[in-house]
């Protein structure tokens, strides 16, 4: 199976700008959570289950939004599923940051929250640069 590397255009330069910004957090994001797991679940207030297969899933994604930046299978079916699993992430961590489901620390929720509020920028601008974008 072969992927397409779709052109850098003026018109799709600034998505692939912000799935990069988007791969660089996630990934970094998925270091610290998988690094961490051995002492992130008491610092934020969540379970380790959770902590880690959270971190695993921000370095498989993250490496596919790369891939996406770079190009490299950059379609607009591809970018609606990044701005889908985006608006998914936010919803999840805010309502974990909120208190469904786990009791976070003070920590946790800020860390929580904060999280969600970036993506959600993020998930919105990009979802703006693909409607302006010229990909098929």
């Amino acid at each position: 199976m072969t992927s397409r590397t779709a052109p850098a255009t003026p018109a799709t330069r600034p998505l692939r700008l912000l799935l990069g910004t988007d791969s660089i957090a996630c990934l970094a994001s998925g270091v610290l959570l998988t690094a961490g797991s051995p002492w992130l679940p008491d610092l934020l207030g969540l379970p380790l289950a959770l902590v880690l297969p959270a971190g695993l899933f921000l370095l498989g994604f993250g490496a596919w939004l790369g891939l996406l930046a770079s190009g490299r299978g950059l379609t607009r079916p591809a970018v609606r599923t990044v701005v889908a699993v985006n608006t998914v992430w936010v919803v999840v961590t805010a309502a974990l940051g909120l208190g469904v489901l786990v009791d976070p620390t003070g920590f946790g929720t800020v860390f929580l929250l904060i999280q969600a509020a970036a993506v959600a920028v993020l998930a919105a601008l990009e979802a703006v640069a693909l409607r302006r974008s010229d990909l098929a």
